[in-house]
């Protein structure tokens, strides 16, 4: 009997996990929040310090409406999911490969990745909603995580 990768099981049904973002979102969550306890058990993390850690990532790092709070979330479950961990520090590139990728993914199907820009707040037309943001996110990150070799420990 073999152990099946955690990642395949939590991350199959992709409109369920849309659907636990967006109430936690609706929970007070904030963007990273939202995704990052979302994804937390595809990658063996606990749920708890998940929210704790991404606390300050929401409004843009911490309401200072930079780098939107969808992306810093899944940035922490690709670092937690790619990571060798502190024994073994020698996979950053691999991870920023990773990042690189799912930033100009969203990138280009949200026209950016700042807070303010994806909201509107200067020009009043939003790029995309705070939900559609972290829906993207979420989904750009599942797919990083399904594209993760089987055998990379978590």
């Amino acid at each position: 009997m073999t152990n099946a990768d955690p990642r395949t099981a939590q991350l199959a049904d992709r409109e369920a996990l849309d659907r636990r973002a967006l109430e936690l979102h609706g929970m007070n969550y904030n963007c990273a929040q939202a995704v990052a306890c979302t994804l937390a058990p595809a990658v063996r993390a606990d749920e708890d310090q998940c929210f704790r850690a991404a606390e300050a990532l929401g409004a843009g790092m911490g309401g200072l409406t930079e780098t939107c709070g969808a992306l810093t979330g899944a940035a922490m479950i690709i670092g937690l999911a790619n990571s060798n961990g502190k024994d073994d520090p020698t996979s950053k590139q691999g991870t920023y490969r990773i990042m690189r990728k799912l930033v100009a993914d969203f990138r280009a199907h949200n026209g950016s990745t700042l807070c303010p820009e994806l909201k509107g707040i200067k020009t009043k037309q939003p790029l995309r909603s705070c939900d559609g943001c972290i829906v993207d996110a979420l989904q750009l990150a599942a797919d990083a995580l399904a594209g993760l070799p089987a055998d990379k420990p978590l």
